[in-house]
């Protein structure tokens, strides 16, 4: 019996030690990845500042211009919801925290509309599409992050809002802080609500010469504004993605570690039983004989 108890604890101690080696493996592969992915992140939020400042300003001086995106609807009857998820698990609490995120936010809406979901990721999309449905879905996308799909969501929620299909639009993601911190965070996208100048640059009386106009800019814009935003999400998103990964990944290893362990004290302390009830059979034996001799 304590054989068959040290060989089954050596077939599980082997088989956590595989699980072990394969989590190392995945921890490394996210860690490579996490540096690109933060590297991307990082070098967009310059960018995306900036664009919040240059449509702060040309607001500021074009204040009569109409723009379908600008429009705000008294009766908002449907919203709509972008929430960025993984394609992939294993990565913590990272697809669960911005699907609870969504839920609530859903559920907080006094206004009880009509919620859609626009799903960019797998997880996401399976979890909805049981439940609520998935009004678009965008899966599939790698882990290179490229403006192309970023535009194709935003034109695909500027024809859904130009059309009345949806009379507000949030965007639901993770704001990559670190490896161990990523904070679901939930934006209104549309209709479109610039910023206050002052919040963004800082600048006071700084009168710009814009050419053709700035009118005219500042409709070019408002599309491009809208796509910037959904790149920017995504690129955090991905960020955030890999480091929760990174530091799911390092948890698994290190408590496959400590299981190990623990299993291959029980193993020695088996053995050792085994070996002192052997022991503890040859003295009795050996006694046995002394006796029926004498």
């Amino acid at each position: 019996m304590a054989g068959a108890g040290v060989k089954d604890l050596k077939r599980r101690i082997r088989s956590i030690k595989n699980t072990q080696q394969i989590t190392k493996a995945m921890k490394m592969v996210a860690a490579a990845k996490l540096r690109r992915a933060q590297e991307a992140a990082e070098k967009s939020r310059p960018y995306t500042e900036t664009l919040k400042g240059t449509l702060a300003r040309l607001v500021g001086v074009s204040s009569d211009v109409e723009h379908p995106l600008l429009v705000k609807r008294d009766d908002v009857r449907k919203v709509g919801y972008i929430v960025v998820t993984a394609d992939r698990g294993l990565c913590g609490g990272y697809n669960t925290n911005i699907i609870r995120l969504t839920t609530d936010s859903m559920g907080a809406d006094d206004r009880k509309p009509e919620n859609g979901i626009i799903a960019v990721g797998r997880k996401g999309r399976d979890f909805f599409r049981k439940r609520t449905g998935v009004e678009a879905e965008f899966i599939n996308l790698g882990d290179k992050i490229s403006y192309s799909d970023a535009r194709e969501i935003s034109q695909y929620i500027i024809n859904a809002y130009e059309n009345e299909e949806f009379d507000e639009i949030y965007l639901v993601y993770a704001k990559f802080i670190n490896v161990l911190r990523q904070v679901p965070t939930v934006v209104k996208i549309l209709p479109i609500e610039p910023p206050e100048q002052e919040s963004i640059t800082g600048e006071h009386n700084v009168e710009y010469i814009y050419e053709p106009s700035a009118e005219t800019i500042l409709l070019t814009l408002l599309p491009r504004y809208v796509g910037s935003q959904i790149y920017h999400a995504m690129l955090e998103g991905k960020a955030s993605e890999q480091g929760a990964r990174m530091t799911a990944m390092g948890n698994a290893s290190q408590n496959a570690g400590e299981i190990i362990g623990n299993l291959t004290l029980k193993m020695n302390k088996v053995r050792q039983a085994a070996i002192t009830d052997e022991i503890l059979d040859i003295v009795g034996g050996a006694e046995a004989l002394n006796k029926g001799g004498k």
